[in-house]
């Protein structure tokens, strides 16, 4: 054993790799801006982005004790299937055979939100976390929780914890990719954003150019952050009444946008918080922290997942992961 693993993040857009050693220090990383493609290419497409991670660390895949992989949807960790991706297009993939015989190493798979949960808590990366609950919500291509309750990861009956994205938040909104009318993910993820500035008359091609444009001073973009603050904020508010937990922290691509995001999601808690005396306890103002650009929360998880390859019952959601 060398101690080095590799953690890949996959997203709607993007693949993200960090070659960790055993003290937990980034030996290499690498960033692929693209989309990992239909089943059949995506062991190749995430290999490469392994390997120029490999090249920048100086090492070869021999040198990893394993690869752990974050990924959208609803995964089976113990059989390394991801049964549903709605936003990669996947069904019924086997996702760690296909690597494994790609890469010839142990692969990890996990969803992606939870890994981000399992990591940011294994890593104390939040200020004041302190206890063992911790709520990781997710806003990119798509929108999904992951939740550690009494330090554990909560995966469900069915794996689909924190799916919070296609919760219905307008039973006559837009149609989401899941098939529902009006979840939350229709309203806020980052394609959605876009859709909607496009509806509204503006001249925006990603959710990006939408917060540039809010923060520039444009009405309509501020009235559309504005709303998706509050909506998010609905959501940080469910996590909280559902799962008592002690932290919602908040990110993914859009959250990389700054004030312009966060401050939207602040006043609507404010307002909450000053309505409802059971809002202002559950709902105190340091509980919800936006991640920096910087964090990269979700390649972290995949590395902290990595290490299950050592433990099996960490697959199965039984090891209490505590802070030593």
């Amino acid at each position: 054993m060398t101690g080095i693993v590799a953690g890949i993040d996959i997203g709607g857009t993007k693949i993200a790799v960090l070659i960790v050693d055993a003290d937990g220090h980034v030996r290499g990383r690498a960033t692929h801006a693209a989309s990992v493609g239909d089943q059949a290419g995506a062991a190749s497409a995430i290999a490469a982005a392994l390997d120029e991670a490999l090249a920048a660390a100086a090492l070869q895949r021999d040198d990893l004790d394993a690869i752990g992989v974050g990924v959208p949807g609803r995964v089976d960790p113990v059989a390394g299937h991801v049964t549903l991706a709605v936003n990669l297009g996947w069904t019924d993939f086997d996702l760690r055979g296909a690597l494994e015989a790609e890469l010839g190493r142990p692969v990890v798979i996990e969803n992606d939100a939870r890994a981000a949960a399992l990591g940011l808590h294994r890593r104390r990366a939040v200020d004041g976390l302190d206890g063992s609950d911790l709520a990781y919500l997710a806003v990119g291509t798509g929108i999904a929780a992951g939740v550690v309750l009494d330090g554990r990861l909560h995966r469900g009956t069915r794996g689909l914890a924190g799916e919070i994205g296609h919760a219905i938040v307008d039973p006559v909104g837009p149609i989401c990719a899941c098939g529902q009318t009006g979840c939350l993910e229709a309203f806020a993820s980052g394609p959605s954003i876009a859709r909607r500035a496009t509806t509204a008359g503006m001249e925006a091609g990603t959710a990006k150019d939408v917060y540039a444009a809010a923060a520039g001073g444009d009405h309509t973009a501020r009235e559309l952050v504005d709303d998706v603050g509050r909506r998010l904020a609905w959501a940080v508010h469910l996590l909280v009444m559902t799962y008592d937990v002690d932290h919602v922290v908040v990110g993914g691509g859009v959250s990389h946008a700054g004030s312009a995001f966060s401050e939207p999601i602040h006043r609507e808690l404010e307002r909450l918080r000053a309505v409802s005396s059971q809002a202002g306890e559950l709902l105190p103002a340091h509980i919800v922290e936006v991640l920096p650009p910087e964090a990269e929360p979700g390649a972290w998880g995949a590395v902290a997942v990595a290490s299950a390859v050592r433990d099996p019952d960490r697959l199965r959601g039984t090891e209490v992961v505590r802070h030593a």
